[in-house]
């Protein structure tokens, strides 16, 4: 008994010594391994450029252990099984991080840092890794074979790298993958046919790559898949059949891509659509499908910028979740179904630029519409009721349509309406004082349009407006002082109306303002120097007013003004002030039919971004500034003034002593220089003179003779100008006219008719050729003397030269500067003289024609036959 015990005992004891000895050998082993782990991330550590948020990661550690290490976790048996380092401004390469050291590592997230260089080729077979993130740094190359060592993994994420090349097929043997996520890199090559086995798959995400080819087939055994993005790629062919049986699939995004052909019907069958994006901005054709109303689901539909035509199917008014609809640039025609109704949480409508034709049907009957825009389509009819009493609208743009109604009934208030765009429609009617109610609005545009009466001045209330643009209407009465309130507006267009009024000074108030149009109305009174303190102004048009005074100085001070200043078409005069040459960002200076005088002002040098200029038809004279816009206009642009200079065509070359004041006034000092000049010579001169006087009174006599000659040929003195021998210009006359022949004739008067005639020696000039009298030749001939005595005493601007004349026994005629336009009269009669001298023009004109036509600045009264009025 005592034996047996003794054996228990020993037995026992030897069985605690073996116990010992294995569990510190195991022990001996376990801290071996955990410091052959915590060795490799070190080395890893020491790699890196920046690592300061590894400060814990050092040896030795406790028990050589790891796991106590900021990012890195451990199993029960202190295995390193997850390193996480998300975020923490790490900077180097993956090349020294030994996965072979890390064989229970599960979860490796080295996403938010700046890594570089490529991903580690030398990931093991045996890698039990399920989570691999490296997204959101800077790795570049290719994507590795040994990818496909990650049997395990069930999310891959690259996304946001710099790699590039093809994806490698054998991707899709990670049979256990769940997301696969390399968008934002610059992957190229097609998409290999592999993926389609990835059937556990519920997320594929390609998109803002540089993938090519066509969308594999094989896509339809990805039966699981939840999310697929590849838009903003370059995928190119059909969009396959097989995409319908993702009928668990809730987003689909492929857009931006170059896909072609029609929409797959089948696409009715991804019941499970919410999010259905697939083909914005593509070159898919042909009709949308009816089965397209099966997605019952369907939050947000995009179908934009494609070719798509045909009708949009009424089977559309079943997509009752629908909140975004999007159609714009495409080729749809017909009317909108009336099951468009049924969308009652349709909160963003986009119709623009399309060829949808009909009557609105009744939208926003939920009272949940938010933006509609139907711009630039074939719309009639009036505005619905169920527009009207939209409350929620913020932005509507139906511009571009044919829309009709009255403007003030077509509309109520609305609290939340930012912007409203009607323009080019068929609306009527006079605007309504309501729309000053509409508080938040920043844009309100009615331009062409046929509104009447006057504007609101409770448009001065929208203290958050923009943008008033009521352009070609109506409109009549003066511009409400109300409007200088709109301390925001930037863009005021009152353009092709019928305002009148003086410009309210009020206008000076808009110190926002960039754009600013007053054009084709009736304006009267003087530009008010208020403007200059719309120090942001870009553009100014006045054009074709009756605007008077002169143009204010002040106008130079808006030195923002860049697209164009146009004052034409006025009453403006006195000088052009100097103050303008400091618009050193103008590129369009329009002064062009008005009534300023003086001399373009040197200072225009100093607008050195000009680019066109028009200063015609006015009363300037002088030399043209050193600017290249005007040494480069056209004739046109500069002609029909008192007596421009310079060295452009159609001008002649100017005085070089006579030059210009910034003022606009002539600098006389030349001219004096020059009258000294004279003072000199004229004293030789006279000395000379006086041995003349007794050649001159022997000449007398013999001028007696001569003159009774001169009746019989041409004048010699009036035609020197051209040619010395007076014989040859009367031969020229007939053979420019082919002896006064019909072809030639541009007008008949009372006395005679008119031939145009191109001399070989000189100018296009008008002949005047007399009627033949059979009765009372010498009374004839004597009244013909007493014409040419006036014509040569006459000093007009507005009266053609008298280049000579000519007394013949066959024909008599009269030679006149030729006038390129025709008569008074077939300017007023051509459709472009009623534009350029409109009736405010000719008014004014008549109070000024009465004195001048007696001509009283000559020694003699002179009254003009042919004048009659134009009918």
């Amino acid at each position: 008994m005592a034996t047996e015990k003794s054996f228990s005992l020993l037995l026992s004891f030897l069985v605690l010594v073996l116990f010992g000895s294995l569990s510190g050998k195991c022990n001996a082993a376990a801290t071996k391994y955990e410091l052959q782990e915590a060795e490799a991330l070190v080395k890893w550590k020491g790699s890196l450029l920046q690592s300061e948020a590894l400060h814990s990661w050092s040896l030795p550690t406790v028990n050589g252990s790891p796991c106590n290490w900021i990012g890195i976790t451990c199993n029960d048996g202190g295995k390193v099984t997850e390193i996480n380092l998300s975020n923490c401004s790490l900077r180097g390469k993956l090349d020294h991080l030994n996965f072979t050291s890390l064989p229970n590592l599960v979860r490796l997230d080295l996403s938010r840092n700046a890594l570089n260089g490529t991903i580690p080729t030398q990931i093991p077979a045996s890698s039990q890794i399920d989570f691999f993130d490296l997204s959101i740094n800077q790795l570049s190359g290719v994507l590795p074979l040994s990818l496909a060592n990650l049997t395990h993994v069930s999310v891959l994420n690259l996304s946001d790298n710099a790699l590039y090349g093809e994806m490698p097929p054998p991707l899709g043997n990670l049979s256990n993958l769940v997301e696969l996520v390399v968008h934002e890199n610059e992957l190229s090559g097609p998409i290999p046919l592999e993926i389609g086995n990835l059937t556990k798959l519920n997320k594929l995400i390609l998109y803002d790559n540089n993938i090519t080819g066509s969308i594999p087939s094989t896509f339809g055994r990805l039966t699981n898949l939840l999310l697929l993005q590849l838009q903003r790629n370059q995928l190119s062919g059909p969009i396959p059949q097989e995409i319908g049986n993702l009928n668990k699939m809730d987003h689909l995004d492929l857009s931006n891509n170059n896909l072609t052909g029609p929409i797959p019907p089948s696409l009715g069958n991804a019941t499970g659509l919410k999010f259905f994006i697939p083909f914005n901005a593509n070159f898919l054709k042909g009709p949308i499908p009816s089965t397209l109303g099966n997605l019952t689901e369907l939050i947000d539909l995009n179908l934009s910028e494609n070719e798509i035509s045909g009708p949009i199917p009424p089977t559309f008014g079943n997509l009752r979740n629908l909140n975004r609809l999007s159609l714009f640039i495409n080729h749809l025609s017909g009317s909108l179904p009336k099951e468009m109704a049924n969308l009652t949480r349709l909160q963003y409508f986009y119709l623009s630029n399309n060829s949808i034709s009909g009557y609105l049907p009744q939208m926003c009957q939920g009272v949940s519409l938010v933006v509609f825009t139907a711009t630039n389509n074939r719309l009639t009819g009036p505005i619905p009721a169920s527009l009207r009493n939209c409350r929620t609208l913020v932005r509507i743009w139906f511009q571009n349509n044919h829309l009709t109604g009255n403007i003030s009934e077509g509309f109520g208030v609305y609290h939340n309406l930012s912007i409203i765009d009607l323009s080019n429609n068929r609306f009527y009617g006079e605007l309504s004082s309501s729309w000053g109610d509409c508080r938040n609005l920043t844009s309100l545009k009615f331009a062409g349009n046929n509104i009447t009466g006057r504007i609101p001045p409770h448009i001065g209330q929208l203290t958050q407006l923009g943008i008033l643009d009521l352009s070609s209407n109506h409109l009549e009465g003066e511009i409400p002082s109300e409007l200088g309130r709109l301390s925001l507006l930037y863009n005021l267009s009152l353009n092709d109306n019928m305002l009148s009024g003086l410009v309210p000074q009020a206008m000076g108030q808009l110190s926002n303002l960039e754009l600013l149009d007053l054009s084709v109305n009736n304006f009267s009174g003087p530009i008010p120097n208020q403007l200059e303190r719309c120090t942001k102004l870009r553009s100014l048009k006045f054009n074709r007013n009756n605007l008077n005074g002169s143009i204010p100085f002040e106008i130079g001070n808006l030195e923002s003004l860049g697209i164009v200043l146009d004052l034409s078409q006025n009453l403006l005069s006195e000088d052009i002030p100097s103050h303008l040459g400091k618009l050193s960002k103008l590129e369009k200076l329009n002064l062009s039919h008005n009534m300023l005088s003086g001399s373009i002002p040197s200072s225009f040098k100093g607008m050195i971004s000009l680019l066109t200029v028009d200063v015609s038809y006015n009363y300037l004279e002088g030399p043209l500034p050193d600017n290249k816009a005007f040494l480069n206009a056209s004739p046109e642009a500069l002609s029909k003034n008192k007596d421009l200079c310079g060295e452009v065509q159609g001008l002649r070359p100017c005085n070089s002593t006579l030059i210009s004041h910034g003022d606009g006034k002539k600098d006389h000092k030349g001219a004096v220089i020059i009258v000294l000049n004279l003072i000199g010579v004229l004293i030789g001169v006279l000395l000379f003179l006086s041995a003349l006087v007794v050649i001159y009174l022997v000449l007398h006599r013999r001028k007696r003779n001569v003159r009774a000659e001169v009746e019989e040929v041409c004048n010699p003195d009036l035609f020197l100008v051209w040619n010395s021998d007076r014989k040859i210009i009367y031969e020229e006359i007939i053979d420019a006219t082919e002896d006064f022949d019909e072809k030639f004739c541009v007008g008949e008067g009372g006395y005679g008719k008119v031939y145009r005639a191109n001399l070989p020696t000189g100018p296009v000039v008008a002949v005047k050729k007399l009627h033949p009298q059979e009765d009372g030749e010498q009374i004839d001939q004597r009244s013909f003397r007493n014409e040419i005595k006036a014509l040569t005493q006459i000093r007009h601007r507005n009266v053609v030269k008298l280049y000579g004349f000519c007394s013949h026994p066959r024909c008599s005629f009269l030679v006149y500067e030729y006038m390129e336009r025709g008569s008074l009269a077939k300017v007023l009669k051509s459709g472009e003289g009623v534009f350029e001298f409109d009736w405010m023009k000719r008014a004014n004109v008549c109070p000024k024609c009465g004195p001048t036509h007696c001509h009283t600045c000559t020694m003699i009264a002179t009254f003009n036959r042919s004048s009659r009025p134009v009918k």
